[in-house]
């Protein structure tokens, strides 16, 4: 099974690179993160062009989450709740497997509001994570924070600085601390490797990233791992998203969970 997450910055804007990747690459699983779309804008019938079901959370030119599926989807969950304003997380079932989009709040500054509003979001993901039912699950996103100096490729010019802080950290290791692995940190544990670069200063060509885009899945899953990796080329070209995707292959999951790999629903928005 190969899922992978992708931060597209506009589903609008990056429509056909999204397809074409999708053509290439094949992933069972596709979540997508900051779409920028309503979900009766959501291109769902394009997608379906190329065997895809989609499920999608917008809020219009802001956040935005999705699952694109070639193997079925079940479950649909949108959003924490009422009293979450903002469109961030979607989960589904896909082939057995438990799997959640998720866009965590970018935090601004440290004496941001919305740096308060990331921590508080980050700890309602960490209560998802420890309430999981038994079973495969990979919780994938953008989730705004770089887990060690390791995941930055100048620590000290983001001294005092979102997405480096202790708390934000701290978070990202509590999540872990549920029984997640960060997949492509434990497959690469020494090798710098970033999935987003500012576009202006030439920052993709220097390599100057940061890897704050990440698969966690759980120990079972971790174990079944055949790949982790940052699919860099799909930075290159024109008009690219500032991230690229997140790909992880596992051996032996296709049927883990019960579920069947189908598209019993169809094409269309889940």
């Amino acid at each position: 099974m190969k899922i992978a997450t992708w931060n597209v910055n506009s589903i609008a804007a990056r429509l056909e690179r999204v397809t074409t990747w999708l053509g290439d690459e094949r992933p069972d699983v596709l979540l997508i993160q900051e779409t920028k779309s309503t979900d009766d804008r959501f291109p769902a019938s394009a997608i379906a062009e190329v065997g895809y079901q989609a499920a999608h959370y917008g809020q219009g030119q802001w956040n935005g989450v999705a699952i694109l599926s070639r193997v079925g989807i079940e479950d649909v969950e949108r959003g924490f709740g009422d009293d979450d304003p903002e469109a961030r997380i979607i989960g589904a079932t896909c082939a057995g497997v438990r799997v959640y989009s998720c866009y965590v709040p970018n935090g601004r500054s440290l004496d941001d509001p919305h740096y308060g509003y990331k921590l508080a979001w980050l700890g309602r993901l960490g209560e998802l994570a420890a309430s999981r039912a038994p079973g495969p699950f990979v919780l994938g996103g953008d989730f705004n924070v770089a887990p060690t100096d390791l995941d930055c490729w100048d620590p000290a010019s983001f001294f005092g600085a979102t997405h480096v802080s202790e708390p934000e950290r701290a978070a990202i290791r509590a999540l872990e601390a549920t029984g997640l692995v960060d997949l492509v940190r434990s497959l690469h544990p020494d090798e710098p490797t970033f999935s987003w670069w500012d576009y202006r200063g030439g920052a993709f060509h220097q390599n100057h990233g940061l890897r704050i885009d990440l698969l966690l899945v759980d120990a079972s899953l971790g174990k079944r791992a055949r790949s982790g990796y940052v699919d860099r080329g799909a930075r290159k070209g024109e008009k690219p998203s500032d991230h690229a995707p997140v790909v992880a292959e596992f051996d032996g999951v296709q049927n883990v969970g019960g579920s069947a790999a189908s598209m019993n629903d169809g094409p269309g928005v889940a």
